[in-house]
């Protein structure tokens, strides 16, 4: 009978040498600016709520003489079906941004 031998497999890879191509990671310099904190819970309630109440009061004087005869669910459910995604998609975003960019400048000055 032949004995087969199989050179021995590493258990552990070792580690790749650095490549000369990608830079070294570098310490934070002072001209790059630090992120600010995302904003409280509390003002992201408020930030939603400027969001939310006036898409809500024109949905409901627009849709009014279009769904006067529909039960109050329907009523909610048709409306939320369009307040919902263009305040979580349009509205909140350009909220949150200028939230940010007064924040920024609120740090600046100081």
């Amino acid at each position: 009978m032949a004995t087969v031998s199989h050179s021995a497999s590493p258990a552990i890879a070792e580690p790749a040498a650095p490549s000369s191509e990608t830079p070294p990671p570098s310490a934070p310099s002072s001209e790059t600016p630090a992120l600010a904190a995302p904003p409280s819970i509390h003002v992201r309630a408020a930030i939603t709520w400027l969001a939310i109440f006036p898409l809500v009061a024109t949905g409901m004087m627009v849709a009014a003489p279009l769904m006067e005869n529909w039960h109050p669910i329907f009523r909610a459910m048709a409306l939320t079906m369009v307040v919902v995604p263009t305040a979580v998609y349009l509205v909140l975003p350009r909220l949150f941004a200028a939230h940010g960019f007064l924040a920024a400048r609120r740090s600046i000055r100081r």
